[in-house]
């Protein structure tokens, strides 16, 4: 409940300004980056506006006092927020690494329609696969169920349920967080390497560029990397991995740190905080 609070304290104004400031950005002159992280902002802010429900769920004790079709939208929200900020983290970091190793041929072929598409692409895939989320908690209906039987939200799974959902998370691990991961590394790898060495960028705009990088690296770390050791975790062990529950709270810590990159991304998202302090 501590955790919830926290992030929801320190993340929903944040994201708010941050949300405020791309958006008079997009709508005056839209970039790719802008969009991209106009959308970033919208997976945050669904996440923390959706928080309160797992505040409620913390105060009772883990039980689900609230009604039983809030159970599996909120689920969805949550896991989709995770997936949702990987996706994107990853193409910041793609459109950064262009940016600064083809300079020219990027800036003459960057169009914000191409963020667009990768948006809805990215928001599509996401959205499919935590589907998961309806699929397993209406899989074995039976009075049997941990599941299903009053006061448990997505969580007791029974055999039948693990059987669909322990090869559907490792999948969601592999394909929404390993690659992801992996390609953020790559870019930001090549993407430090120009900017430190090149010798016509300022000393701020290196900081600003370690900044980014140690921001969106301490997400995928912190908040990331547990929760999807988990999911190969469980798959191999055909159980939750006792521990899978704190592992999913330091996800929740995400939607705080997001604003970092933000500020560090957007120079528009710099001025209205600076204007707003």
């Amino acid at each position: 409940l501590t955790i919830y609070i926290f992030t929801f304290v320190i993340g929903l104004p944040s994201n708010l300004l941050a949300f405020y400031a791309l958006l008079v950005k997009v709508r005056h002159k839209p970039t790719p980056i802008d969009i991209l992280l106009l959308n970033l902002t919208i997976s945050d802010i669904l996440l923390l506006i959706f928080l309160p429900f797992k505040m409620v769920e913390a105060a009772s004790g883990m039980q689900w006092p609230l009604p039983k079709f809030l159970c599996p939208l909120t689920s969805f929200i949550y896991f989709g927020s995770i997936y949702i900020s990987s996706l994107f983290l990853m193409a910041i970091s793609v459109e950064r690494y262009l940016g600064v190793a083809f300079p020219i041929k990027y800036k003459l072929r960057r169009r914000p329609a191409y963020a667009i598409a990768a948006s809805v692409f990215f928001w599509v895939v996401a959205c499919s696969h935590c589907s998961i989320v309806y699929i397993v908690q209406y899989k074995d209906n039976s009075s049997s169920s941990p599941a299903n039987t009053p006061g448990a939200c997505y969580d007791n799974f029974t055999p039948i349920q693990l059987r669909v959902l322990l090869p559907a998370r490792l999948e969601l691990g592999i394909v929404l967080f390993l690659v992801p991961s992996l390609l953020t590394s790559f870019c930001y790898c090549g993407f430090m390497w120009a900017v430190v060495s090149s010798p016509h960028i300022s000393r701020e705009k290196k900081r600003g560029a370690v900044g980014l990088v140690a921001a969106t690296l301490a997400v995928f770390i912190i908040c990331f990397t547990p929760y999807n050791v988990s999911h190969v975790v469980g798959f191999f062990q055909r159980a939750n991995p006792a521990w899978r529950d704190k592992a999913l709270l330091l996800s929740t810590f995400n939607a705080s740190l997001d604003p970092i990159i933000f500020y560090f991304s957007s120079s528009a998202v710099q001025h209205s905080c600076c204007k707003f302090l």
